[in-house]
């Protein structure tokens, strides 16, 4: 019997086109560029006292010629997410089950704020949200995983999680959790009842 599910947030809770594309696509900047600042900006804001995220994007959108104000650059990204309702409304079934639901998501302050203003269901449908910048353990560190273990008295080989990254899913699995890719709300179902059988 499952005890707990753990869920990442962005590709499965919220879906969006990716960034790189929409930018290129809006601004007609190169997907790759944008790609690389992702990668150099990322890593830096998703921990605990982070440097404002704006503030490292802001010469690259100068470099690009991209005239957003902070507002106007973080609301271009985030209002390009939606809410994945039938996954939503699947994790309220299974905590009406008993299953506890939580997401373990590498994020940081500015669109976790966002998501909670707006996305604000998502937050009161599960038991609890784990967010690299409040916890200072980004995925894959086991410490992230680990956390919810241990803050809830949770045994890992009566968890599941799903992520989009290979990489994450391993680690888990490593913990003796099961783990899988995340591939859509109908495999992810059939995946659990296998579990509970």
């Amino acid at each position: 019997m499952l005890e707990a599910i753990i869920f990442d947030l962005n590709g499965v809770f919220l879906e969006s086109e990716y960034l790189s594309d929409r930018i290129e696509k809006d601004f007609g900047v190169d997907s790759q560029d944008v790609i690389t600042a992702l990668k150099d900006i990322m890593p830096k804001v998703r921990k605990p006292n982070a440097q404002n995220s704006f503030e490292l994007w802001e010469p690259y959108l100068k470099k690009w010629g991209v005239q957003l104000d902070e507002q106007g650059f973080f609301d271009y990204w985030f209002s390009g997410e939606h809410l994945v309702q039938d996954l939503l409304n699947y994790a309220i079934e299974l905590r009406e089950q008993g299953i506890k639901t939580f997401i373990l998501s590498n994020n940081f302050i500015e669109r976790t704020t966002y998501y909670r203003k707006h996305f604000a269901e998502i937050f009161q449908e599960i038991d609890e949200a784990y967010f690299s910048w409040e916890t200072g353990f980004v995925k894959p560190d086991e410490q992230a995983y680990q956390k919810i273990l241990q803050d809830h008295n949770l045994n890992p080989e009566r968890c599941a999680y799903f992520d989009d990254s290979d990489k994450n899913v391993k680690i888990a699995n490593s913990l003796k959790i099961k783990a899988f890719r995340y591939e859509g709300l109908k495999q992810t179902k059939q995946t659990i009842q296998e579990l509970q059988e």
